[in-house]
């Protein structure tokens, strides 16, 4: 496979012949943004409001249909870090428990839980980078069977979210996360794989022999069609666009059903926009 983004790519740890399968997580294993997928259940437990509620919904299907760029990314990760300021990290992790296999099970694409399975027979360690807070990736990953997850962290004193961000795992930072487990776990770069739906991931896929786009954004397309890396295209479960009702956010149920009705055209249209992808 021909990739000139090799040049990119750090030497292998120790040469113990470990692979490695690199997994982005929203639009990569799950048909959903796990920061957003939550929202029904934070709203019923009255930590968020029913403004904030419609605005995570309108975030999530714009993310869904159009992706998202580095400087939108930012935005939202700012906005949602003053959303979590003050939570309990228990109601979080409670929330989440509570609301996983009715909101994220079911959004997992089986082509995904099959390419997992896939590394796991070969003996590949499988790990998760994600840009969303660990709080919400880890109980994916549980669910999935993977135990190596390196996601956003978010400051907490006294149980509490502070909102401060510790660390991103956005971009490069993804990169450096996987430097980082080369140095501790010795693996061949050169022979492992990354899988990602968005153009900021590059340069984690850079570092891999085996780039995958699952799903790719348009500028991940064409990054990925000029490169020469494969591309996979999962369809199993469509994206899961799940709107709050008129009495949730409080606004009239003519809202609701106007934005539902350009939701799903929108899902038409990106549909439409995908029937050209190989997978």
């Amino acid at each position: 496979m021909t990739d000139s983004g090799a040049e990119h790519r750090v030497s292998p740890g120790a040469d113990s012949g470990r692979v490695a399968a690199f997994f982005d997580l929203d639009k990569t294993i799950i048909a959903t943004s796990s920061a957003f997928a939550f929202g029904r259940g934070f709203l019923d437990n009255g930590m968020i409001t029913r403004t904030d509620a419609l605005e995570l919904f309108l975030t999530k299907t714009s993310y869904l249909l159009n992706g998202q760029s580095s400087s939108k990314m930012d935005a939202t990760r700012d906005r949602l870090a003053d959303m979590v300021a003050g939570w309990p990290v228990a109601d979080v992790r409670r929330v989440v428990a509570e609301t996983m296999n009715t909101v994220v099970t079911p959004a997992i694409y089986s082509e995904a839980r099959e390419l997992i399975e896939w590394h796991r027979d070969r003996g590949h360690d499988i790990v998760i980078l994600s840009a969303s807070a660990s709080l919400l990736v880890e109980p994916i990953a549980q669910e999935l069977g993977i135990d190596r997850v390196v996601a956003t962290e978010i400051e907490v004193v006294d149980g509490k979210l502070t909102g401060e961000i510790t660390r991103y795992l956005k971009g490069e930072q993804k990169a450096e996360a996987m430097r980082e487990l080369v140095e501790k776990q010795g693996y061949d770069l050169a022979a492992s794989y990354a899988y990602s739906d968005s153009l900021t991931d590059v340069p984690m896929l850079s570092l891999v022999g085996h780039p995958v786009a699952v799903n790719p954004e348009r500028g991940l397309k064409k990054h990925a069609a000029e490169h020469g890396w494969d591309t996979r295209v999962f369809k199993n479960p469509e994206p899961l666009f799940d709107p709050p009702g008129a009495k949730e956010i409080g606004i009239g149920a003519g809202v609701v059903v106007t934005v539902t009705a350009l939701t799903a055209f929108g899902i038409w249209l990106a549909q439409r926009g995908r029937g050209g992808a190989t997978s």
